[in-house]
């Protein structure tokens, strides 16, 4: 057991044991509070750049399978953890989160007071934290300037992906760090699925032929992908689409909302969402640091369509005119409950009601 530091730009510097690779990453510091899901949580494209802290004591206690994963590797940059557990007991266990995090060459620090940590996280708002294996490292850090890095771009897919296993409607899903469970609660609803890179064009849309359009989720400051909000909007303008965390985001900033950084986010499984027109509240997965600024949406033709009840915030959006529709938090859960995930099935059913017709000759 060799000891390692989080040091945090705050002047904060925490002790604990070093798990996982021999690694000294740096990143913003963010918590999530869900009681289940770390390995979907550290393979979520959402959390790169980030070191993320779980905020429930214990985790590995059953240990990680072959199945959860949301991407190929893990895209936290490193995890911090109260108690890791070292004898997992699941039937579909495959080894220790210390193995999974050795596999994958990803670093973390457990035997943490996360509890004190994340008072620190909330206090002050944005913090840049680095673990690494010496006190005179931990000294000599002073970083807090955020990186310059387009996260978006390390996280997308090259080229385009087809899945044709459906006989339903053609969705193309952008993907600016999707979660796997995205396309694969496209494909259980009967879709065929295109995913495409982020900067993908609207000619090389039209070429797919899609019936509609699904923003993904993923990693950093929407503002970062604002040279592309020309070219989401004209996407917006031809097909149905529905957005999915950053792109609910993107699909604001193209009608020419406005977003801002958060806090400290939301970050968990048991965040709680109003629907506005019946009142009807349900559970939800987040993950997000930005937030759309709800004054700003009186030009661009969307209105709330579901909003935070613990801070009011907007977790979703429609069009008054255009088949258009997006939302905050993952309606395909995956860690979390699947309160919203009719969300998925009706944008589906909409796609053969003459939508994307609609979409082509109503203007704003």
């Amino acid at each position: 057991m060799t000891a390692g530091y989080l040091v945090l730009d705050t002047g904060h510097v925490f002790e604990g044991i070093r798990i996982g690779a021999d690694k000294e990453p740096e990143g913003e510091l963010v918590f999530n509070t869900a009681m289940t899901g770390y390995q979907e949580m550290m393979t979520d494209p959402s959390y790169k750049g980030q070191i993320l802290t779980f905020t429930y004591p214990m985790i590995g206690n059953y240990g990680w399978n072959n199945i959860d994963d949301e991407s190929e590797r893990p895209a936290a940059e490193g995890v911090i953890i109260n108690d890791d557990c070292h004898e997992p007991n699941h039937h579909e266990s495959a080894g220790t989160i210390h193995d999974y995090l050795v596999s994958h060459g990803v670093a973390g620090l457990a035997g943490v007071d996360t509890r004190a940590l994340v008072k620190i996280i909330r206090k002050s708002e944005t913090v840049r934290a680095r673990i690494v294996s010496t006190l005179s490292e931990a000294e000599e850090f002073r970083s807090g300037a955020s990186s310059e890095i387009q996260l978006v771009a390390e996280v997308s897919i090259k080229e385009v992906k087809h899945y044709s296993e459906g006989e339903g409607a053609h969705v193309v899903l952008f993907d600016y760090g999707s979660k796997a469970s995205i396309p694969q609660a496209l494909k259980k609803a009967g879709c065929r699925v295109s995913i495409v890179p982020f900067d993908t064009t609207l000619e090389t849309v039209k070429q797919l032929n899609p019936d509609g359009i699904l923003f993904s989720n993923g990693p950093g400051d929407p503002q970062a992908l604002r040279e592309y909000l020309p070219e989401i909007y004209n996407i917006t303008m031809e097909f149905p689409c529905l957005g999915v965390c950053l792109g609910h985001q993107l699909m604001a900033l193209a009608h020419g909302a406005e977003t801002e950084k958060m806090p400290f986010g939301h970050r968990g499984s048991n965040h709680p969402v109003k629907h506005l027109s019946t009142g009807k509240v349900s559970m939800t997965s987040q993950n997000h640091g930005f937030v759309i600024r709800e004054k700003t949406l009186g030009d661009t033709g969307f209105e709330p369509l579901f909003v935070n009840v613990n801070d009011k915030t907007v977790e979703g959006i429609q069009h008054k005119f255009l088949p258009l529709q997006s939302v905050q938090f993952h309606p395909e859960a995956h860690p979390g409950p699947s309160d919203t995930a009719y969300i998925f099935d009706e944008f589906v059913k909409s796609l053969a009601t003459g939508g994307k017709k609609l979409c082509r000759t109503v203007s704003v």
